[in-house]
């Protein structure tokens, strides 16, 4: 792969990235509620995902969910049920500062943020359906094929965190600023976008977009 079809597959990945998702809406509410560590396993958790599912697309799991009807609405309803689960807890999660926790409570919330994103991430078969009309594009048949995907999905990860990074920090600080009332808001922003990022999942087609 060479240096400008790189470039270009990062400003393409960035520009889709930075739209707030629902991975980047969880890394900004564990920046809020969670703190730093729980911010970052959280974003680990989504990078994972990149890497999986670039990898699924490697080994045509992406051309299977093309070809398969039931399995696409299959993963689509899962994917917007636990969306719409994730936006009720948050709309009626407890408002506070961020505690100072034992450490093995940190340990066990640190791992559910990074479940929690990284079945947020699986669970949604657009992204595999992008990923699966938008790498071959930038693969060259020429060259060695999996050194070009590990390569672009190590560079998909690295952007996902860098921009997670940034919600997350923008939370972070939010939590310091803002009064428990305007912090109570911001979850509730967070459910209401989820939840439509759900109801929009759950009535996609892949016509639309195929």
């Amino acid at each position: 792969m060479d240096l400008t079809s790189l470039s270009l597959y990062v400003v393409a990945v960035a520009a889709v990235t930075v739209m707030p998702g629902p991975t980047m809406l969880l890394a900004l509410n564990n920046g809020a509620h969670g703190g730093k560590r729980i911010a970052a396993c959280g974003i680990a958790g989504a990078a994972l995902s990149d890497l999986i599912l670039i990898a699924a697309v490697g080994g045509g799991l992406g051309a299977l969910l093309l070809a398969s009807e039931q399995l696409f609405t299959l993963v689509k309803w899962i994917g917007a049920g636990y969306l719409l689960y994730l936006a009720y807890g948050l709309w009626h999660a407890p408002v506070s500062a961020v505690p100072s926790q034992p450490s093995t409570e940190k340990v066990r919330t640190g791992r559910a943020a990074f479940l929690r994103s990284l079945l947020v991430a699986l669970s949604n078969p657009k992204a595999l359906l992008f990923f699966s009309a938008f790498l071959p594009q930038f693969i060259r048949p020429e060259s060695p094929i999996a050194i070009q995907y590990i390569t672009l999905a190590l560079v998909t990860a690295l952007i996902d965190i860098a921009l997670m990074s940034i919600y997350a920090l923008g939370g972070h600080h939010a939590m310091r600023l803002l009064s428990g009332q305007a912090m109570r808001w911001l979850n509730r922003g967070c459910a209401g976008m989820l939840a439509g990022l759900g109801l929009a999942l759950s009535v996609y087609r892949r016509s639309e977009s195929d």
